[in-house]
């Protein structure tokens, strides 16, 4: 199996001091997945985006094809019938279930005009979230209080909280089981390695769980 966060660190060799908080992420969110676990993510700004980009490596093939199990095909057959049922599941792709807390504008404006805007996203973890879940914040800062209000949320319900962020954590850091750190500073620079490093991570994950 290729070991993408390998390659990772051969590209971008100041990462090396994230290896280990990779490796731990993997391992969190292979375990997650096996046991059909969910993802949810959440940040703002660009870091809104990665979460959304984040998604859509997942949640589809992303360099492999991913094609479903044939018992998967059957149970599609059977219930669209050969014509229907066997072109859906001819395009149908594998996906680990992941969900950005970023796309829900409807409940995300009405939280914020009813309640309060940094509720946004711990609103959703608590309607989505279960013990097995996990949750993704992205800051640069650390020190996002919507995100901070969500990991709370999330670990008082069971869930695994991840953080990707920049050097020093921020407020967020003490509320990460595993906390990934990029050795920068500023927002630019920090977002830059945020997406390779995201790459990778998906890679990893796609490696784990598609065979092609």
């Amino acid at each position: 199996m290729p070991d993408h966060l390998h390659r990772l660190i051969e590209r971008y060799p100041t990462l090396a001091v994230c290896r280990e908080d990779l490796r731990a992420t993997v391992e969190l969110l292979t375990g997650l997945f096996r046991a059909d676990g969910k993802l949810l993510l959440c940040g703002n700004g660009g870091s809104a985006s990665d979460c959304e980009h984040i998604v859509g490596e997942l949640m589809k093939g992303f360099l492999k094809r991913r094609p479903l199990p044939a018992t998967e095909g059957a149970r599609l057959v059977a219930a669209g019938g050969a014509d229907l049922g066997g072109e859906i599941a001819a395009r149908l792709q594998g996906a680990l279930p992941a969900i950005a807390l970023t796309s829900s504008v409807a409940l995300g404006t009405a939280v914020l005009n009813d309640v309060h805007g940094d509720m946004i996203y711990a609103q959703q973890v608590h309607g989505l979230g279960r013990a097995g879940d996990a949750l993704l914040g992205i800051s640069t800062s650390g020190n996002a209080r919507n995100v901070l209000n969500a990991s709370v949320v999330a670990h008082a319900r069971g869930m695994k909280t991840i953080l990707l962020t920049g050097r020093t954590g921020g407020k967020l850091l003490p509320h990460a089981d595993v906390a990934i750190r990029v050795p920068a500073d500023g927002v630019v620079e920090i977002q830059e390695f945020h997406l390779p490093i995201y790459h990778a991570l998906c890679l990893q994950l796609e490696e784990t769980f598609f065979e092609s």
